[in-house]
């Protein structure tokens, strides 16, 4: 039997300087070109900071405080320019019932003296997108031509319980008063 060989771990103090100069040549240059914000959205401030506040003008029904607190939502918020309507449902799933519920949403737009050709998205949720389908000209007869962006999402259920359909509207006001 042969006896092992010892293998000899020679350490090279020249590939340990070269390994060393390679780590601080790729350190410095990190430093001086590596991830860097080059914007100005760290530039010193000098006095007191602004803050920007958003200006909500809320619209709720018939509500002195134009909001619900017992559910935590208002019908209709509008900051600036655009208004944002929250979902406006019916249990009723027929022209009549599309027709009646865009009449409220119209109602919500007007609280702003906005119009439906001022509605740039529109978002749809009912439990029935097939029955939706069919009574789809009951919705395109509120836009009259010019529709918005939309998103149809068939759910299973709704807030209210009874209800099959709810509809809510971005608009951007383009002539406001």
């Amino acid at each position: 039997m042969k006896p092992k060989k010892k293998m000899k771990n020679k350490i090279s103090f020249k590939g340990i300087i070269t390994k060393l100069w390679f780590f601080f040549i790729l350190l410095i240059l990190n430093v001086n070109f590596g991830c860097q914000d080059k914007s100005n959205s760290h530039q010193k401030v000098i006095g007191k900071p602004e803050k920007n506040t958003i200006i909500k003008e809320k619209w709720h029904w018939d509500n002195s405080a134009k909001q619900s607190d017992s559910a935590g939502y208002a019908q209709v918020v509008k900051v600036d320019n655009t208004i944002y309507i929250s979902g406006v449902p019916t249990s009723d799933l027929s022209p009549e019932g599309i027709t009646k519920l865009y009449k409220t949403l119209e109602q919500c737009l007007n609280a702003f003296g906005a119009t439906p050709k001022d509605v740039v998205k529109e978002t749809l949720y009912t439990t029935d997108i097939e029955e939706m389908k069919k009574y789809n000209n009951a919705r395109k007869s509120f836009y009259q031509g010019d529709y918005p962006a939309a998103s149809w999402v068939q759910v299973s259920r709704l807030y209210e319980p009874n209800a099959k359909l709810e509809v809510d509207l971005i608009a951007e006001i383009t002539n406001p008063n």
